[in-house]
């Protein structure tokens, strides 16, 4: 998988941007606010058509203006495909739209068309942060894997949000309906479970791999999933009832899941240094397009923004020689490291891209 050619117009500190990046590593080099993390984040709602940074989406349309474009040509395993993203400001708030090779998609359509996995400084709270964020981590996985997993996740969180709209709003909720609720819940929770157990499966071999060999120690990192519940879905919903009414909050379900990342059986988050807690956080991304690769057939396309200021001078050579051998990879960085070797290097000014 390759992203050829990527257009902007109107998007964050882009007026204007007709960018044509190279196979393998593409290097992006300038000082900060120019521009570097803005292209990392268009290249990335190429494929899951949201950002990875934005708390609303109108920041993603430059100042002054009403309509920011994402335009992207990519070569897939099944051939070429155009993808274009168009954030506008209406009268009702900002809305999307999407197209794929000039006609127009629904979002659940253009997910997943390319494939990114990314990496930010804000992915270290994967290990000391709350469960959301890990939820988060195997839902933005998932979802661009498998459009059934999207389709699971979509549903079941319109009926936990109505579930618990019941359940907080009245003291004594109508018990037929907080019945109907969970029947509607069992298959899409089961879903959800049964996805994310095999892909944590899949994931924990590589990371224990790649954390391994990147520390160069006998620590084994243990990468395990924590369903809610542990056994079956229907039975853990009915058996949480009494619970749920009393407390006017929904118990059971996979919006509680977990992921646990342990070392020689340890909590890293609370016992791990930051060095093993970075490391372990780069192999599990880095583990997730292994995954990724290996499902689909197509490698998708790593993004990586100053990843290296969370590296000392050595695992920073050894990473970059890990993903130089990637298809195509994107690193962001203020200054130009030693060893690219044969990567591609761009200047990043004033929202103005060059080659080095």
């Amino acid at each position: 998988m390759k992203i050829e050619r990527v257009r902007l117009v109107d998007f964050r500190n882009y007026t204007s941007l007709d960018f044509e990046p190279e196979s393998g590593l593409n290097v992006l080099v300038g000082p900060n606010a120019q521009g570097k993390s803005n292209l990392l984040e268009a290249l990335a709602m190429l494929a899951t058509g949201k950002s990875f940074r934005a708390h609303r989406e109108s920041e993603l349309i430059r100042s002054g203006t009403d309509r920011a474009e994402i335009g992207g040509e990519a070569r897939i395993a099944v051939g070429a495909i155009r993808l274009r993203c168009t954030i506008a400001r209406t009268p009702a708030g900002t809305r999307k739209s999407f197209e794929v090779n000039g006609g127009s998609v629904g979002f659940a359509r253009f997910l997943g068309r390319t494939r990114v996995v990314t990496f930010v400084p804000a992915d270290l709270q994967l290990v000391s942060g709350g469960p959301a964020l890990r939820r988060t981590f195997l839902n933005g996985a998932l979802a661009q894997l498998s459009p059934t997993y999207y389709r699971d996740l979509a549903l079941y969180q319109k009926v936990i949000a109505q579930k618990s709209a019941l359940l907080r709003g009245a003291i004594a909720p109508d018990r037929d309906l907080l019945l109907a609720y969970n029947d509607e819940l069992v298959r899409p929770a089961s879903a959800l479970v049964a996805a994310r157990r095999a892909f944590v499966d899949e994931v924990a071999a590589a990371t224990a791999e790649i954390y391994g060999r990147w520390r160069g120690t006998r620590e084994r990192l243990g990468v395990t999933y924590a369903p809610n519940p542990e056994g079956d879905v229907a039975e853990a919903l009915a058996g949480a009832v009494e619970s749920e009414v009393r407390r006017r909050t929904t118990l059971i379900g996979p919006h509680r899941d977990d992921l646990r990342l342990l070392v020689d059986g340890t909590p890293l988050a609370a016992f791990g240094s930051q060095g093993q807690q970075r490391t372990a956080v780069l192999a599990l991304k880095v583990a997730e397009y292994d995954v990724m690769r290996s499902r689909t057939g197509d490698a998708p396309i790593l993004l990586l923004d100053d990843v290296l200021s969370e590296l000392d001078a050595e695992r920073a050579g050894g990473f970059l020689g890990a993903v130089g051998g990637f298809e195509q990879a994107f690193l962001t960085t203020t200054e130009l490291p030693r060893d690219v070797g044969a990567a591609a290097t761009w200047s990043i000014l004033a929202a103005t891209v060059s080659r080095c």
